[in-house]
């Protein structure tokens, strides 16, 4: 039977554990497996670096601390020899470096995991580790949110630029002014019909002409 001092040990452990669990946004658990030092001395220096806590762990006081916790769901992958990682700060990192190594590795497997207090599955870590890292999502949120205000920048500032114009170069910059619609011209008014033109009056019949007068007849000449 276990000493007072081993259980109180292991008590301790355990609610280590458990206290990591419940203050952690993000876990893995990894079948410890296959892999060799030097990767080994690589993923824990990756883990490090992301600011995520690592370390091989006993099933049965992973066991005993799911059980204060809560995460129950964990229990039924809890054989062979496992890993724990957790992180305080950045849940997607855990999922993305230990994918990194269990895809090359094929005894280093994914189990399942937690995230915000509630137990996933194996697939629920491989789509957040597919997730991009928080760096490149702030920094896509950040250039969403200043293409607004840079285009409003330029549009100021085209403003002030205007401002700054002589009156000629403001008449050169300005659009063209669309020319006003010629207004539709007044139907032509039907052209009156033409009166019809008075009937000549018929010429006077001409008179007849005079009879020419008779000639008077030449005067004989005068005797000698």
């Amino acid at each position: 039977m276990p000493s007072a001092k081993i259980l109180e040990q292991k008590q301790a452990k355990v609610n280590e554990i458990a206290d990591k669990f419940g203050k952690a946004v993000s876990g893995v658990l990894v079948k410890y497996q296959g892999i060799t030092v030097e990767d080994d001395t690589k993923l824990r220096a990756e883990l490090r670096a992301a600011g995520v806590e690592y370390s091989v762990i006993k099933n049965s006081l992973i066991n005993l601390a799911c059980e204060k916790v809560g995460f129950e769901g964990l229990k039924p992958h809890l054989e062979g020899m496992n890993a724990v990682a957790v992180s305080y700060e950045d849940p997607i990192a855990p999922a993305k470096i230990l994918k990194k190594y269990a895809d090359k590795i094929e005894t280093f497997e994914i189990r399942a995991g937690f995230l915000d207090g509630a137990v996933v599955d194996a697939s629920v870590v491989g789509e957040l580790a597919d997730i991009p890292p928080k760096e490149v999502l702030i920094a896509k949120l950040m250039g969403s949110l200043m293409s607004p205000l840079y285009g409003l920048a330029v549009g100021l500032q085209a403003i002030v630029d205007k401002g700054d114009m002589t009156p000629v170069e403001k008449e050169e910059a300005a659009p063209a002014e669309e020319a006003a619609p010629a207004e539709e011209a007044a139907p032509a008014e039907e052209a009156a019909p033409a009166e019809e033109a008075a009937p000549a009056e018929e010429a006077a019949p001409a008179e007849e002409a005079a009879p020419a007068e008779e000639a008077a007849p030449a005067e004989e000449p005068a005797a000698e």
